[in-house]
């Protein structure tokens, strides 16, 4: 498998990022390694919370949640996805496969880092693949927390912006993500906020997995990864521990995926669940500290 390596100096002097970076080598599937990236900050004794980002960002995302929660108490882990951020990049779209994502997050999650009694959450491709990974072990997961984000299993019709999303992915000449990135949040984003989420893509080489991903949610029955993503809602159906909806009301493209998972999931019955108002797709970037401190009072509730 053919990668690309960002350089380091990319990710020089981002704006409110002071976090050290850590690497781990995990299997690529085809018999070499990845390096993947993924930020540790908070008493390496505790029980994780671990946050998992979607397309086209990064670590980055978190920026605004990371000390909230360590001030709380927490150990969180930030992984950056494999073509994402600083960790390693394929150059092949066909590198990229749902089930890859879930392999090489299990790799790092299970296997380099052990973690467990994790509190998880996801956003976007964050809960795609992260809500694999909890009805893979589901004993590892103290609590879910899910926003702007889905399990599809091709039974159902995705929204028309998502089409429009996935097409542009596959059609448009240029791929800004930067822009993509601020075309979706209700703020406005600060030049250099932009630039650092340019930062993991020097040029079009890097971003195969941003334009490959899109096209790999599950759209229909026969897509490769309905039937797994079907055993997993039937995982979830049984699952007990807290799971806490926390979408936001600006997203057109996820807009009441948070249904499924409050109706059928055991664990979210009796949950504070809630909506982040005047927030867009990226809850993170639009009401960040906000939503760290629903996550660590919903934690305190339910130790």
């Amino acid at each position: 498998m053919q990668t690309l390596r960002t350089p380091d100096e990319r990710f020089e002097n981002l704006p409110d990022f002071p976090f050290a970076p850590h690497y781990a080598e995990i299997p690529d599937t085809e018999g070499g390694t990845l390096r993947v990236h993924y930020l540790d900050e908070g008493p390496p004794d505790a029980a994780p919370v671990l946050l998992l980002h979607g397309e086209p960002s990064w670590s980055f995302l978190y920026r605004h949640m990371i000390g909230i929660l360590v001030d709380a108490g927490h150990r969180v882990v930030v992984p950056d996805q494999v073509g994402f951020g600083r960790s390693d990049k394929p150059t092949r779209p066909d590198d990229y496969t749902y089930a890859r994502h879930v392999t090489w997050m299990s790799s790092l999650v299970f296997d380099v880092l052990a973690l467990d009694r994790i509190t998880f959450f996801g956003q976007d491709w964050g809960g795609l693949v992260g809500l694999r990974l909890v009805t893979a072990r589901p004993e590892r997961f103290a609590r879910v927390a899910l926003a702007n984000t889905g399990l599809p299993d091709g039974d159902h019709s995705p929204s028309e912006a998502f089409l429009a999303w996935q097409r542009f992915s596959q059609t448009a000449p240029e791929f800004p993500v930067g822009q993509i990135i601020a075309g979706a949040c209700e703020t406005e984003l600060a030049p250099e906020v932009v630039a650092a989420y340019d930062a993991p893509f020097p040029d079009d080489t890097y971003k195969a997995g941003a334009r490959v991903w899109p096209s790999l949610v599950p759209t229909s029955p026969d897509d490769p990864e309905a039937a797994a993503n079907k055993a997993a809602w039937e995982v979830l159906r049984r699952f007990e521990a807290p799971l806490l909806c926390c979408f936001s009301d600006r997203d057109p493209v996820t807009a009441g995926g948070d249904k499924p998972f409050r109706t059928l999931v055991p664990g979210a019955r009796d949950q504070p669940h809630t909506t982040i108002e005047g927030a867009g797709h990226f809850l993170q970037e639009d009401k960040g500290p906000e939503l760290a401190r629903l996550l660590v009072d919903w934690m305190g509730a339910t130790p």
